[in-house]
């Protein structure tokens, strides 16, 4: 039985990881400082499927985490079969503003991990990276080898841990999978684990809310040089986005070379489409109101997913009603999200 350890699990989409790979038979281990991410879906979890199975940790990532591995450890083994590395800062306007948060969490917190990893001679790596690496596209669908020039620091702070993922592969022999998601969005499927961030910047969560009347729709994009004046997005559903990271764990395992891949589904929606396929979706009217523009947001985003499923013989399999269907049914039991 695979045992993994899932950094960021409180998070929106690392605690609907951690479910699913303890639908699958895994053992988890847990880690997050829930600066940001909640301890309540991960104690639904353990309860729900046995301390045996899932344990977490409340750790910071920059801090002394070789005591987690000391006590995971395993005779004669490394205390973990492979690594999903979810926790982050994660959101581009406050990057703007506080830097420094960005390189310190991100960068320092990945370099930490790597650095125990190696002592423990744990080989195989799954990091959430962003296509905010990629910056203003030149070319769409974008793909692998786009310029990688991004345009704020959160998008920075991910391409230093990509560089720095990459060395200990070089040096150590770390095998890894970078994967550059475009926007993510929905719920598990059957509602019980969604997104509880707030603020949030994902454009489906808040038009959901907005739908159901949890909380005022603000659209806060800037104009852009697009058909109806907003940003263009490829929205990838969570479930669909995790499971290629359970399929990635499976090839470096078995030897599979260490890549970099987007993850998206290959089209694009722009904002406007979105409230309005939201509209429909919930049978009501979104009362939107415009605010100040969030800076440092390029004007197209849109996937080239063709080396995922050459490679992992992945796709998505879900749409993007399918994503706004199960946060409905997520706000629906839980409007105000977790509550820590």
């Amino acid at each position: 039985m695979k045992k993994i350890l899932i950094t960021g699990a409180g998070g929106y989409i690392g605690s609907i990881a951690t479910y699913m790979l303890l639908a699958r038979g895994c053992k988890v281990v847990g880690i997050d400082n829930f600066a940001t991410g909640f301890k309540n879906p991960l104690q639904l979890l353990q309860k729900q499927f046995g301390k045996d199975q899932f344990r977490y940790y409340e750790l910071d990532l920059k801090e002394n985490i070789s005591i987690l591995f000391e006590k995971e450890s395993r005779i004669g083994k490394p205390p973990f079969d492979g690594v999903i590395h979810y926790a982050a800062s994660c959101l581009v306007d406050e990057s703007m503003r506080i830097p420094q948060k960005y390189f310190k969490n991100n960068v320092l917190g990945t370099l930490n991990l790597l650095e125990n990893m190696s002592k423990c001679s744990i080989r195989n790596i799954v990091f959430s990276s962003s296509a905010s690496v990629y910056g203003q596209s030149q070319y769409v669908p974008i793909d692998e080898s786009h310029p990688t020039i991004p345009i704020n620091p959160y998008g920075e702070s991910k391409l230093m841990s990509e560089k720095i993922i990459t060395w200990y592969y070089r040096l150590f022999g770390i095998r890894y999978l970078i994967f550059r998601y475009f926007n993510v969005c929905g719920a598990s499927d059957d509602g019980l684990i969604g997104d509880s961030k707030r603020p949030s910047t994902l454009l489906v969560q808040n038009a959901v809310r907005g739908a159901l009347g949890i909380e005022q729709f603000y659209l806060n994009c800037p104009k852009v040089n697009t058909p109806d004046n907003t940003p263009l997005r490829d929205y990838i559903n969570v479930v669909d986005l995790n499971e290629a990271h359970i399929v990635g764990l499976d090839y470096l395992e078995k030897n599979g070379k260490s890549e970099i891949l987007n993850l998206g589904t290959g089209t694009g929606n722009s904002v406007l489409e979105v409230v309005r396929l939201v509209e429909n979706a919930a049978a009501k009217k979104i009362s939107v109101k415009e605010t100040i523009p969030r800076i440092g947001d390029p004007e197209r985003l849109i996937s080239s997913i063709k080396k995922a499923g050459k490679i992992l013989d992945w796709k998505p399999k879900k749409t993007i009603k399918d994503s706004v269907n199960s946060l409905l049914k997520w706000y629906k039991k839980h409007p105000n999200g977790w509550k820590n």
